[in-house]
C-alpha cells in the first residue's frame, strides 16, 4: 500500500477518534475531568489530534508532489507525535497520572519536528 494511501487512512482515523473523544470528554468523562481539574488538558489533547489529522491529511497529498524522505518524515512524525502528545494528555486527564506529564513533550517535539520537515521541503523544493 503506497505511504500516500497509509496517510488518509491513519488521518481519518486520527479525525474519527478525535471527534468522538471529544465527544466523550464533553459527555461520558466531563464529572471526571472536573473532579481531576484536568478539562482544558483533556480538550488540549482533542484540539491537537484533530489539527494534525488535517496535517496527516495534508502530507498524503504533499507527498505525492514532493516525494522523498523529508515529507514520509513529517508524516511518520505527525503520527508518532500526535500518540504521544495527546494520548499522554488523555490518560493524564482522565486518570490524573501526573507522570504522563513527562511524556507530552515527547509528543510535542515529534510535532515540531513534523512541522519542521515540512518546511525543509519546500524550501528544497524552492531551491531545486
Amino acid at each position: 500500500m503506497h505511504m500516500g494511501r497509509r496517510l488518509v487512512i491513519l488521518g481519518g482515523l486520527f479525525g474519527l477518534l478525535g471527534v468522538g473523544m471529544g465527544a466523550f470528554g464533553a459527555h461520558a468523562l466531563a464529572d471526571t475531568l472536573k473532579a481531576n481539574g484536568r478539562q482544558s488538558v483533556y480538550d488540549t489533547a482533542v484540539q491537537y489530534q484533530l489539527i494534525h489529522a488535517l496535517a496527516i491529511l495534508f502530507v498524503s497529498s504533499a507527498i505525492r508532489r514532493w516525494p522523498g524522505a523529508l515529507t514520509r518524515a513529517a508524516g511518520i512524525l505527525f503520527i508518532i507525535g500526535t500518540v504521544f502528545f495527546s494520548g499522554s494528555l488523555y490518560v493524564l486527564a482522565i486518570f490524573n497520572l501526573s507522570i504522563m506529564g513527562a511524556v507530552a513533550p515527547i509528543g510535542g517535539t515529534a510535532l515540531i519536528l513534523g512541522w519542521l520537515c515540512l518546511i525543509l521541503m519546500a524550501w528544497q523544493d524552492n531551491i531545486a
